[in-house]
């Protein structure tokens, strides 16, 4: 650890600094649901939402996680019940929602930004205290998922655009749009609570589909000041919140075998439990941003530096949890001693502290258990010959664990095999590229990786063999998801789908063609129901 900082019984706030909404639970919890257009009461179970942000109460105990508020713990009858609701609202493409034109469903999805907006200080608020976000990243969250608002509103416009025309094909005459697949259930996870879940919610929902929408296992509260938004902005049932343990709401909805989309984000075997459950396999669709363990190629020829930094960037932003993170290094062994004691030092830059204090870098892991899953992977590495190399690694106070580096990593180590999500940095060495081409290729997991070089004659080469591995190679730069514009996908069981603004409005709708043969008769039946606007599909409406 880093000299200048030492964690103490002062590293956590005390009692009296905590804001007095979190110390009465009511403040923050959110008591209704959201079914059917009516915000409703819930009268059943609680669920206690601990934040990862600790009280210290005094200079002999262990500090203690928040209790910072509840949500509805929603059983099996409400799930039904929500589906019910998304079911009515869809009518099997008849409903309100799916037959609205293109321009009317943009409207109120622009009217659900605006309000959402008047709540950024909350929602921003709720994930720096619910999942331990540093305010900085948590306002980018936040802006970030407003801008992929604005954008998927414009990309439709542009597609709607583009389906307006009619083709004339071997003597057919045929236009073909996008319509929606149904009923969507959408799933987030608790990393970005907010953005991710949004990139699959918000085009599910402009596209015409009805959804129901189960919140991330952390980061709930931030939907509480939304509801009156969601309830305001949409029809009745177009939009269905359930709350609660997934086991208890989820299977349900799968064995009903009425969900038409499932788009998840998590892990590849959640996923295919789920998805085994529905009864009708070839009806459902998904879209699944699953498990990673993306590597850093460091070459011998890399610009040491540069490699360093963007690897800790890409190891330790949000403390490792991100499914993009970069989870596993791979050093030449020419500069693996050197590269280590860059890394090292990158590390130590980081300052361990509160999400609202502007120079924090490293904060407080939310999930229960997760710094007794890495103390694990840490002791195992050492084990089997790896050592801590940066002071204090592995340091744990409370839900506090600071950032491990472990050097030399080998393969048989569980922190190289299994996906830490979270501030574990292994670094291994090898001797020419052909073992490390062999490791990504037997991987399980082919989101993306990371190469660090200057060679061209190198490089180019590295380039071709491992993108059929992966979905996306960076160049001297960490694993990232952005730009939104850019395809977000991978292979294996890294994910099912892609993910874009524009890939997003495809995902979330189904091409249908209306043709005809080019006869004068049904040319004239053509340009009559166009002319006329007897059809809102048949149509060359479009919008600016």
């Amino acid at each position: 650890m880093s000299a200048s900082y030492k964690l103490d019984n002062h590293f956590f706030p005390d009692e009296a600094s905590i804001p007095a909404k979190f110390k009465n639970e009511q403040s923050a919890s959110i008591t209704h649901t959201l079914i059917n257009g009516k915000l409703e009461k819930w009268e059943g179970a609680y669920a206690d939402v601990l934040s990862p942000i600790c009280v210290e109460k005094g200079q002999a105990s262990h500090p203690e996680p928040l209790c910072m508020g509840r949500t509805p713990l929603m059983d099996h009858e409400a799930s039904l019940k929500a589906l019910s609701a998304a079911k009515e609202a869809y009518a099997q493409g008849s409903g309100v929602w799916p037959t609205l034109s293109v321009s009317e469903r943009i409207e109120h999805v622009e009217r659900f930004l605006h309000e959402m907006q008047v709540h950024r200080d909350e929602v921003v608020e709720l994930l720096m205290w619910e999942i331990g976000k540093t305010e900085t990243d948590s306002c980018k969250e936040f802006d970030r998922t407003c801008d992929y608002i604005s954008n998927t509103i414009e990309e439709l416009k542009a597609l709607d655009r583009r389906s307006s025309r009619f083709e004339l094909v071997g003597g057919v005459i045929a236009q073909t749009r996008r319509l929606p697949v149904g009923v969507a259930l959408c799933m987030g996870p608790y990393n970005y609570p907010l953005n991710e879940t949004f990139t699959t919610l918000i085009p599910a929902l402009i596209m015409g589909n009805t959804v129901i929408f189960k919140p991330a296992k952390y980061g709930v509260l931030l939907v509480g000041p939304l509801l009156e938004a969601f309830q305001n902005c949409f029809p009745p049932g177009v939009i269905n919140i359930i709350f609660g343990n997934g086991r208890d709401t989820i299977p349900p909805l799968m064995e009903s075998g009425d969900i038409d989309m499932f788009a998840f984000i998590g892990t590849h075997q959640g996923a295919a439990a789920l998805k085994q459950m529905h009864p009708k396999p070839n009806r459902l669709k998904a879209a699944l941003g699953l498990d990673a363990k993306n590597p850093g190629i460091v070459l011998a020829d890399a610009d040491l530096d540069l490699a360093a930094q963007e690897c800790v960037a890409g190891a330790l932003s949000f403390n490792g949890q991100r499914c993009t993170a970069l989870k596993l290094l791979h050093v030449h062994e020419s500069v693996a001693e050197a590269f280590a004691g860059k890394v090292v030092d990158e590390v130590n830059k980081l300052m361990p502290g509160m999400p609202w204090e502007p120079t924090t870098k490293l904060t407080p892991l939310p999930e229960p258990g997760k710094t007794d899953y890495l103390t694990a992977l840490v002791e195992d590495a050492q084990a089997k010959g790896a050592r801590v190399v940066n002071d204090g690694g592995a340091q744990v106070y409370g839900t506090y664990f600071h950032p491990a580096v472990l050097y030399p990593a080998t393969s048989d180590m569980r922190a190289c095999s299994e996906e830490q999500f979270g501030p574990v940095i292994p670094i291994s060495v090898f001797r020419n590229e052909n073992e490390v081409i062999e490791q990504v290729r037997e991987s399980n997991f082919g989101q993306q990786l990371s190469l660090f070089g200057q060679n061209a004659d190198t490089m180019g080469p590295l380039i071709d063999v491992l993108a059929n591995q992966v979905g996306r190679i960076n160049i001297n730069g960490q694993c990232q998801r952005g730009p939104d514009t850019l395809p977000f996908n991978g292979r294996k069981d890294s994910a099912e789908g892609t993910l874009s603004v524009s890939d997003a409005l495809r995902v979330f709708s189904i091409r249908t063609t209306v043709a005809t043969k080019s006869t004068e008769g049904n040319r004239n039946l053509v340009n009559s129901i166009v002319r006329e606007r007897r059809s809102g599909v048949l149509t060359t409406d479009y919008i600016f």
